[in-house]
């Protein structure tokens, strides 16, 4: 399975435009502005979710000066599916201003869920340099979405605990605000209903992420001295160190409701939720220098991060028969020559379908006769 072609259509910056696609690495240069993240962004929405800026579809719209919404956009993906067949797959919305975009495979709607038949794109962007000292739930995000390429089911788990918990909440504020004016407090019956979902969906999140923490951390040791500094990672919350500790699914869903009902009070009174496997997050220490990855400089966090994307697709490789699609924005930045070309050398070793971007082609030297070089000018390719 390999991408044969990419076209945009009312597409950020892009009027109209299709771009082959080679086997093997492809660079994308040319100065800033001139979209080459747009076309990175296009192919991570062949994935569920937002893709890597994490942009509503309202956003994606091509706008002509004037225009105060943004265009119906699409964008498709020519497949080689081997022995001479081609999947065509496509995404985009029909009507300007549209919420909510439409998945197609071989002209037929689809579920967002289902490219993940196909396709399994993996990203990293300069936005996660400063991961490791970034928002924790920026963090818990960003694993979240490493666990789910492997597990497609642990999206929808992880979406239903967040619906749940949006609800417990408002019946929770709800409450106290009824009850200070006199009136009832929260049915306890409908909050023993949702506290029991939300152990069920965060025991199976907190140990999806548990297993996958493992196989990742496996990954990064396995990589030995390479280039790129090593991390011993970790998850806090006390779901994954139950499930880290051998709990069974129960055993964990039952220690989430216990706590939910403790903290009722406390979340009434905040009107946040403040305890649950929403709160955990993603640790990371610097082998090498003994200290946390936040404490390290945006190139330090960059190659800690690389390394663990790295390990990432390796995982893919090995649990499933789609090809993983490493899409890598200004990956040379704030990378000292030895690690920029190291990384290459992996890119090359792994057989990888990869997209990479930088202002200049000179950026990509050690990647001259494994690459293709593609001038990304304003609107179209040179």
């Amino acid at each position: 399975m390999s991408i044969q072609s990419l076209t945009l259509t009312d597409f950020r910056s892009y009027a109209s435009a299709t771009l082959p696609v080679p086997a093997g690495p492809v660079v994308l240069y040319g100065p800033n502005g001139a979209g080459k993240t747009n076309l990175l962004e296009a192919l991570s929405l062949f994935t569920p979710g937002r893709g890597l800026r994490a942009a509503t579809a309202v956003e994606m719209g091509r706008r002509e000066p004037g225009e105060a919404t943004g265009r119906a956009w699409a964008v498709a993906l020519t497949l080689d599916a081997g022995g001479g067949d081609e999947v065509r797959l496509g995404t985009g919305v029909q009507s300007p201003g549209a919420a909510r975009r439409i998945v197609r495979i071989d002209g037929e709607t689809a579920q967002p869920g289902r490219l993940l038949d196909w396709l399994r794109p993996v990203w990293a962007t300069p936005e996660q340099d400063r991961l490791f000292s970034d928002a924790r739930a920026a963090r818990l995000k960003f694993f979240d979405r490493l666990v789910f390429a492997a597990v497609p089911d642990h999206a929808a788990v992880v979406a239903g605990y967040e619906k749940a918990l949006r609800e417990r909440l408002r019946l929770l504020t709800d409450g106290a605000a009824n009850s200070e004016k006199g009136g009832r407090e929260a049915d306890p019956l409908w909050l023993d209903a949702l506290e029991l979902r939300l152990g069920e969906a965060g025991a199976r999140a907190a140990t999806a992420r548990t297993a996958a923490l493992a196989v990742l951390q496996a990954g990064i040791d396995a990589r030995g001295d390479r280039p790129f500094p090593q991390a011993d990672l970790g998850l806090t919350g006390e779901a994954e160190s139950m499930a880290a500790a051998g709990a069974d699914l129960d055993a964990i869903a039952a220690a989430i409701r216990e706590g939910l009902l403790r903290s009722r009070p406390r979340d009434a009174a905040a009107g946040r939720s403040l305890f649950g496997p929403h709160r955990s997050d993603l640790t990371a220490l610097h082998r090498e220098k003994n200290r946390p990855a936040a404490e390290g400089s945006s190139g330090e966090q960059k190659a800690l991060v690389l390394n663990l994307i790295l390990a990432q697709v390796t995982r893919l490789r090995s649990v499933s028969a789609v090809p993983p699609v490493l899409l890598l924005d200004e990956a040379p930045a704030h990378l000292d020559a030895r690690r920029r070309a190291a990384l290459f050398e992996e890119i090359i070793a792994l057989g990888l379908q990869a997209f990479l971007t930088g202002t200049e082609a000179d950026l990509f030297t050690d990647l001259t006769g494994h690459a293709t070089f593609v001038k990304v000018e304003s609107g179209g390719f040179g």
